[in-house]
């Protein structure tokens, strides 16, 4: 027998919030139940099939759907503009789009009237240019409608592109495809729930109108006397009848809000994975199948980054570019100026001999993957694999032909027809990055592309990224906070820090003598900023460290200290070390074979050893332990900032 849920503490509701709330609910069921109760169910088939009753309804879904059409071709424009652009008067608009949602209809009707009438602001114009009269008109009734019912649209539509974030749009137009492409292929697509909860209760209230059609368009039976006008004669005359067409109207009202399920603010949904039976989830399928034909030539960068991010870049065809940096350095923001995506930063670009500083993003043929790979949920890993292909003009097979041979290149063409909510996170990133090189680019982006993923996956595509990168003819840059993807798939690394470089240089170089200590630190050093001094360093945490090469007294620089080369005793060290300081052990953690210690001194700042287990264990090394750390003069490297 299934037990019922425990009810956490706390969880009962106050009944100073529970009474209301029920009295609210009785307020709002009270009247439907009214409805139900005084409806005459045998007649009911009659009341609905009346003549009278019959003609208003055909002219109230017409009226209906009329609306809901110029609804879509009107206001998806509007909803895409206020969500997506920003622009003087912005606020203004919206509050214009929800001013029929709180006005009174039959003041809606008379605006209407005046804007549009005989003698209103446009229809003298109307009536003398086309001969078009709306009061007392089914398309006045179609204007009434589509007035109160559009902003249902516009506000769920809005809603729906709020919550969608820009990284697929922005993906996709680097992809290279055009903004109405973009618009039409992702940004619809995804937020298809919103457009249909919207369109639904645009139809429904337009359905339900009658304050703004009696008032503008008339009563004219067969003209502008929709079904809502229609019961209001009723009550006149036959209330019973009233009562069955109104029990209509509710019952539409009623189904349109079921079926959508709450879903009237449009937020797109997170979508759960779903994996396939029998299928691990990183299978290691061969990635021998031969490359596919790419666009020949080479593409050496050269960029002039001004703005936030402020540097000269210049890197020859084929190599690839680790970024690296504290959070805040300026190194998504560096990204985002070659794509020509920020207006923090502006970037002078040019590709080979092609000068693109001109071009909107999608005709720079600049490919970017973000962190976490931004597939479109709505299309198969093929389709995604083939979008920048067909977005550059590429027939339909010839650019799944393309696609499916990168797939299988990335070792992940078996996996062609699933949606991404059905791959792992390596397939994911896989996919991502086949979907890049696919479309042909002469800069690639890559956000972290690696950062999501386990250790086993990581390095795995670390590998099969560093096997394709190899034969890539443009440039690439992969910002990274992980020094072995810096080391080991890039042939240079740009430190930045506060939107500027502070190194360029080769991995070796930057391992050996990192000029930031949060790079120094990424690697495992003990890095200490501080003044040079005669004898070595004096750190800005205070203290004197030693070194063997010191440089210019009063130089800005930068000790390191390998963690290896740090020794921790439990005594006052004798023999030749230059530095050695008292201090407490404040925490100890492992990395790999070997443990880190932590040290905590007053005389100078914390310092890392690593030691090995057994060394930890004859020292007796625990959490607040009293030790003494030393470090050789010749072990210490001075690096001018």
């Amino acid at each position: 027998m299934r037990r019922p849920a425990a009810r956490t503490a706390g969880a009962r509701t106050p009944a100073v919030l529970a009474v209301p709330a029920l009295l609210a609910v009785a307020f709002l069921t009270l009247p439907l139940i009214g409805v139900l109760a005084r409806t005459e169910w045998g007649e009911l088939a009659g009341h609905l099939g009346a003549p009278g009753t019959v003609r208003a309804l055909r002219l109230s879904l017409v009226v209906s759907f009329w609306a809901l059409g110029l609804s879509l071709v009107f206001g998806v424009p509007l909803a895409w503009l206020l969500a997506r652009v920003p622009f003087p008067g912005r606020t203004f608009v919206r509050s214009l789009v929800l001013l029929p949602m709180v006005l009174p209809p039959t003041v809606g009707g008379v605006a209407l009237l005046l804007a549009f009438g005989r003698r209103g602001l446009l229809g003298p114009w109307l009536e003398g240019a086309f001969g078009a009269t709306l009061p007392f008109h089914t398309s006045g009734a179609v204007l009434a409608a589509t007035f109160v019912a559009m902003p249902f649209l516009v506000v769920s539509l809005e809603g729906a592109l709020r919550g969608l974030r820009p990284r697929y749009e922005e993906t996709a137009a680097s992809l290279g495809a055009s903004p109405v492409r973009v618009f039409l292929t992702v940004t619809l697509p995804m937020v298809a729930p919103g457009l249909v909860a919207g369109a639904a209760l645009t139809w429904a209230r337009a359905l339900g109108e009658f304050g703004a059609t009696i008032t503008f368009a008339g009563n004219l039976p067969g003209t502008t006397q929709t079904l809502p006008l229609q019961v209001y004669l009723l009550l006149q005359d036959d209330p019973a009848a009233a009562t069955s067409v109104s029990l209509l109207l509710l019952a539409v009202a009623m189904g349109v809000l079921v079926a959508l399920r709450g879903r009237w603010t449009g937020t797109p949904a997170e979508k759960r994975v779903r994996r396939v039976p029998g299928v691990p989830d990183e299978e290691t399928a061969p990635s021998g199948t031969p490359a596919p034909e790419e666009e020949g030539g080479h593409w050496p960068l050269h960029a002039e980054v001004t703005g936030f991010t402020r540097l000269t870049l210049d890197a020859a065809a084929g190599t690839t570019i680790a970024v690296v940096g504290p959070n805040g350095a300026g190194k998504t923001t560096l990204l985002r100026a070659l794509l020509g995506l920020t207006p923090r930063a502006h970037a002078v670009l040019r590709l080979g001999a092609t000068d693109v500083t001109a071009l909107p993003p999608h005709r720079r043929r600049v490919a970017w993957v973000p962190q976490d790979g931004a597939l479109f949920p709505h299309l198969s890993a093929l389709a995604n694999t083939a979008y920048g292909l067909r977005a550059q003009g590429v027939a339909r097979t010839e650019a799944r032909r393309a696609a499916r041979s990168w797939l299988d290149r990335l070792g992940v063409g078996h996996l062609a027809h699933r949606r991404p909510a059905q791959l792992s996170g390596g397939q994911a990133q896989r996919v991502a990055l086949a979907r890049a090189l696919a479309a042909r680019p002469r800069l690639l982006l890559l956000d972290e592309p690696l950062a999501a993923l386990d250790q086993t996956t990581r390095a795995r595509v670390r590998h099969t990224l560093r096997t394709h990168l190899a034969g890539f003819g443009g440039v690439c840059l992969i910002v990274t906070h992980d020094p072995v993807e810096a080391v080991s798939l890039a042939g240079r690394v740009l430190v930045l820090e506060e939107g500027r470089a502070l190194q360029d240089a080769s991995p070796a170089e930057v391992t050996r003598h990192p000029r930031s200590p949060w790079v120094a630190r990424m690697l495992g050093r003990n890095a200490w900023p501080g003044t040079a001094t005669a004898e070595g360093l004096a750190p800005a945490g205070g203290g004197v460290l030693v070194a063997a090469e010191t440089l210019p007294a009063g130089t800005e620089a930068l000790a390191v200290v390998p963690p290896e080369a740090v020794s921790v005793h439990r005594e006052r060290p004798g023999g030749s070390p230059r530095n050695a300081w008292s201090g407490t052990v404040r925490e100890i953690t492992a990395g790999g074979s070997r443990l880190r210690v932590l040290v905590g001194s007053e005389q100078v700042p914390d310092l890392v050893a690593e030691i090995t287990p057994q060394a930890a264990a004859e020292l007796g090394l625990a959490d607040g332990v009293s030790v003494w750390t030393s470090v050789k003069a010749t072990e210490v490297t001075i690096v001018p900032l």
